[in-house]
């Protein structure tokens, strides 16, 4: 963000206590400001409000004018994991620290660059209300949320249209801070555009008492399919995956979707999204609790359902499979014959409903395997999986 013209706080990152030590209280050149801000860095939200699961801090962020206290914390927040709202009850692993120049501020604001496929465009949504959720913001204060279509070329976003922005969406009245946001506004437009993001959130977006604008907290989102254009994100996305379950990194590699869920014990095997989610609800609706689910695609083969249900079993919380397919794309006959294979390997209750392309032999492949649960609708596989899981 600086390289590209946006104001933050001067900062250090470390990941060492040791790391810490050297720059704070080195002898020769120390980091030295005023006060210092702590963050941990991890890929949740929240943070100021978490809590760390052995050291027993309080906060992801915090703030000191000692800087043994800065080393201190720092140590505490180090090789923890990170309890918030956004984390799993384990937390995350927090392996890098974020030392930073702690700035007074006067205004808080919240800016936001996100692709909406509603207004059909790159859309820039402001507030006046910044350093608190968005969605707090929008259920109280609904007519403070302000949208605007962007250009899709940086030439085409003049100085002029922003500070109509801050004046607008802001809702800013010195002609200081209107030019200021302004001008950040932009930088953020272009930065937007340059680095293929498909979000980038500010928040907040503060004015100093010196009447700086300075960008005190961002969230940035890119576009996967622009990796080849975005080599310098290649490194922060591998140090970000070695973080991922292990069965994630397997489901990627098999090209398979998998989310697991923090409880249940119903493992699901579906394809497509939509009946991801419809699969959920009516295991939910009938008194169970999904553990995962695995999304096998369109173009699943027969060693790919095999490969579902290794994932899925992985999960010592799965008490019963639920298999609820739709073959449009699918064959189920490919499905079937991979599930008949992968049976050997299943030590909990099999519940499968089929239907579409081919589900008549398929059905018939199912039902001369013992141990398959075999239901007639979506209705039926929810209440014997539910059953199951509870057996």
């Amino acid at each position: 963000m600086a390289s590209h013209g946006l104001k933050v706080q001067d900062f250090r990152v470390v990941s060492s206590p040791e790391e810490a030590e050297s720059i704070v209280l080195s002898s020769s050149k120390p980091f030295t400001c005023s006060e210092y801000v702590i963050k941990a860095q991890v890929l949740a939200g929240g943070r100021g409000k978490g809590h760390f699961k052995n050291s027993g801090l309080k906060g992801g962020v915090k703030l000191t004018k000692d800087r043994q206290e800065v080393c201190k914390i720092t140590r505490q927040m180090l090789n923890d994991y990170l309890i918030t709202q956004q984390t799993t009850s384990d937390g995350i692993l927090v392996k890098k620290v974020m030392i930073a120049h702690a700035l007074d501020i006067d205004k808080e604001f919240y800016v936001a660059i996100l692709l909406d496929r509603q207004m059909g465009g790159i859309v820039l949504v402001a507030s006046k209300y910044g350093g608190m959720n968005i969605e707090d913001v929008a259920k109280k204060h609904p007519s403070a949320i302000h949208k605007f279509l962007l250009p899709v070329d940086s030439k085409d976003f003049s100085l002029e249209d922003a500070k109509k922005i801050a004046k607008e969406g802001l809702e800013l009245s010195d002609p200081t801070e209107i030019t200021k946001s302004a001008e950040q506004i932009r930088a953020l437009h272009a930065l937007f555009l340059k680095t293929d993001a498909t979000m980038i959130e500010i928040n907040p977006l503060g004015v100093t008492p010196s009447k700086d604008v300075v960008c005190f907290d961002a969230k940035l989102d890119f576009d996967e399919n622009a990796e080849f254009r975005q080599k310098w994100l290649k490194p922060y996305k591998e140090e970000a995956e070695a973080d991922d379950d292990p069965r994630l990194k397997k489901a990627h590699e098999f090209g398979l979707n998998f989310v697991p869920m923090d409880d249940g014990n119903i493992g699901c095997l579906v394809n497509g999204a939509g009946l991801a989610m419809a699969t959920m609800d009516i295991i939910k609706l009938y008194g169970g609790l999904p553990a995962n689910f695995l999304d096998v695609g369109g173009g699943v083969t027969k060693e790919g359902v095999e490969r579902a249900f290794n994932l899925i079993t992985q999960d010592s919380k799965v008490k019963a499979i639920l298999v609820n397919i739709f073959g449009g794309i699918v064959n189920c006959e490919i499905i079937a014959n991979g599930l008949v294979a992968a049976k050997a390997s299943i030590k909990v209750p099999l519940v499968v409903r089929l239907e579409g392309t081919n589900r008549e032999p398929a059905m018939k492949v199912l039902n001369s395997v013992p141990g398959i649960i075999t239901a007639k609708d979506l209705e039926d596989a929810a209440q014997k999986a539910v059953a199951a899981a509870k057996a």
